[in-house]
């Protein structure tokens, strides 16, 4: 089966739902949590921004980079060990999608760390772009969007949208809003290919 692929992140973890259509209905695939970031490190690597906090600015900006490289090598290969056990199970990949936060300005690291709630920005955006790298890196489709403007988009460009309650029925917890959004992400990239 063709599936699309839709992630939620968190900080230091993604919601991925994998999802595929069978007679123009959706069905769910697969879904599981990916962690963005090794165990060993969790306690700091999920919001480096903070751990960097009050630091001197050469070990902040080392530590920072050092969470950013580690988020983006963890996202690589979950995204991938998932992309393989699907394709074992004979599932063809029509692409990923990832939800997004709103964008922010090309700051440093510095004038992150100088205002906190740049700090919850940066973290937010951390994660969601090294899943974008990781699936783009293994050269499928990428699709982004917004998670604010899933709501108003899913109309149009997932037909689908009224089922997905229903995967979630079907499949049994857990089934929360972002295992619902990831589904819908997902479906979009089909929507997208109707029109």
């Amino acid at each position: 089966m063709k599936v699309a692929i839709g992630f939620k992140a968190h900080s230091g973890w993604a919601a991925m739902v994998a999802v595929g259509l069978d007679d123009e209905h959706p069905l769910l695939v697969d879904r599981r949590r990916l962690p963005l970031v090794d165990a060993r490190e969790a306690a700091w690597a999920r919001q480096p921004y903070h751990a960097a906090e009050g630091l001197p600015l050469a070990r902040a900006q080392a530590l920072v980079q050092r969470g950013i490289d580690a988020a983006h090598r963890v996202a690589s290969e979950r995204v991938v060990e998932a992309l393989l056990q699907l394709q074992e199970a004979g599932h063809a990949i029509a692409g990923g999608v990832v939800l997004t936060g709103s964008p922010m300005p090309a700051w440093s690291t510095e004038q992150i760390l100088a205002v906190h709630i740049r700090m919850h920005q940066a973290e937010g955006l951390l994660f969601p772009d090294a899943l974008a790298k990781a699936v783009a890196g293994c050269g499928l489709p990428l699709g982004l969007i917004r998670e604010r403007d899933l709501e108003q988009l899913a109309p149009s460009a997932c037909p689908w949208a009224d089922e997905i309650g229903a995967l979630g029925k079907w499949a049994g917890p857990p089934w929360g809003a972002d295992q619902k959004h990831a589904a819908m992400a997902a479906l979009v990239l089909f929507g997208a290919r109707l029109h």
